[in-house]
């Protein structure tokens, strides 16, 4: 009997898990001896693949001098660095930044920002958030709050945390008129709008284009709200530009970052506040203060190894590599349009995405993958790549390939 008990996954009736022993550029190699090419990055975090040798450097001098010590009244030199090469790289007035260890927490943080900041300047009414249907935002309270409640993974709790307004993205005049009315009607009572820029991932990997993103930042301005982008599953170059807002010409004043921050090597996240955000909170009383603290916050083998992950989207040639991954993944993932049990197939940067017409027998599906020799996780009606940015032709060659074959298998054995 195992002791772990793993995430998204039920206990009784799932089977074994693959165990990994070791894992190297883009492969993860098994215990039983088979190695599997990984077609998702670990949920989209090893975007240089496993054990960059940069990477492991870095990590291991900082080890040498210090793991870890508390930011509360003490800072290090990794987190000045960090912090700072962030708000050089984010749009605007980024310029604050605040560390966690994952990102929904970031979540939490980023909103608990917006509701003080309202609180601060004396707006107690404002304390609403304005979210979209097909989003997912995380697994902690608050950020349960903002996700797609029906689509969603979190519809048990829904009457329990806080009531959000949750809309259809404005992505045309009639969902935009609706979207605006929204926030007209309720703006009294409204502090912010998140949302995923471009690529809404874990509800779907629906994709919506940089005029939406733009319409949605432009009805923030115009009812003073705070524009907060969760781009911890669309940031350091998964869509094409090293942040997702940078495609609509957005400033927003939250925006929350982690999965690839540290490479994939250690869990890290952020939520980096604009200066009017960060103004709010600055005062003689100390009530003003944000008051929370993450016991790992800022640890310092994890900002060594996001310092080390930004020098090699510095020194590599990631957002080239990621052009050629969109060009390939759409001329390979074009031929799955043909099967009677596929409603859409759709790529951007990084990310290609099958989406059936219905939800298959994920279990079944998942390990026609692993006998194919790829690590690729389907999950809803939806088989996707996200896979490390390194990966050479031929390995994403053998993915698309894996699709397209499981597909074939899965459908003559009326598994989809």
């Amino acid at each position: 009997m195992s002791h772990v008990w793993l995430p998204y996954r039920q206990m009784q009736t799932a089977p074994p898990p693959f165990v990994v022993e070791r894992t190297d550029g883009v492969r993860l190699y098994l215990a039983d001896g088979r190695e599997l090419i990984d077609g998702v990055a670990s949920w989209w975090t090893a975007c240089h693949g496993y054990n960059h040798p940069h990477i492991r450097a870095a990590v291991a001098a900082q080890l040498e001098r210090m793991p870890h010590v508390m930011l509360g009244g003490l800072v290090h030199a990794p987190a000045e660095a960090l912090a700072a090469r962030l708000a050089a790289l984010l749009p605007g007035e980024l310029n604050h930044v605040f560390f966690s260890e994952s990102g929904s927490v970031a979540v939490e943080v980023a909103m608990k920002m917006a509701l003080q900041y309202r609180f601060n300047r004396g707006e107690q009414r404002r304390a609403r958030f304005v979210s979209f249907r097909g989003g997912y935002h995380g697994d902690t309270f608050a950020a349960m709050s903002v996700c797609d409640p029906d689509d969603g993974m979190h519809r048990l709790f829904g009457g329990i945390f806080p009531q959000q307004l949750v809309v259809p993205l404005p992505a045309d005049g009639e969902t935009t008129r609706a979207f605006e009315r929204t926030l007209e009607t309720h703006a009294g009572e409204l502090t912010a709008v998140i949302v995923e820029p471009l690529v809404q991932a874990a509800g779907g990997m629906r994709f919506h284009s940089p005029e939406t993103l733009a319409r949605i930042a432009a009805a923030a301005r115009r009812f003073d709200l705070l524009l907060v982008l969760d781009e911890i599953a669309t940031g350091f170059g998964r869509t094409g530009t090293l942040f997702a807002c940078e495609q609509a010409g957005v400033e927003p004043d939250l925006v929350t970052l982690s999965k690839a921050l540290t490479g994939g090597t250690l869990p890290l996240a952020a939520t980096v506040a604009s200066r009017r955000v960060y103004e709010a909170f600055l005062g003689d009383d100390f009530a003003r203060a944000l008051l929370h603290g993450p016991t790992f916050a800022g640890n310092a083998l994890a900002c060594a190894a996001a310092n080390a992950s930004l020098d090699l989207f510095e020194s590599e040639p990631r957002l080239q590599q990621v052009a050629a991954i969109e060009q390939q993944l759409r001329h390979g993932l074009a031929a799955c349009r043909d099967f009677a049990a596929v409603r859409d197939v759709r790529v951007k940067g990084a990310i290609g995405v099958v989406q059936l017409v219905r939800a298959p027998q994920l279990e079944a599906l998942r390990s026609r993958f692993v006998r194919h020799g790829v690590w690729v996780r389907p999950f809803g009606d939806v088989v996707y790549l996200m896979p490390p940015v390194v990966i050479g032709a031929a390995d994403l060659e053998r993915l698309i390939a894996a699709i397209h074959d499981v597909l074939h298998e899965a459908a003559s054995a009326r598994e989809l």
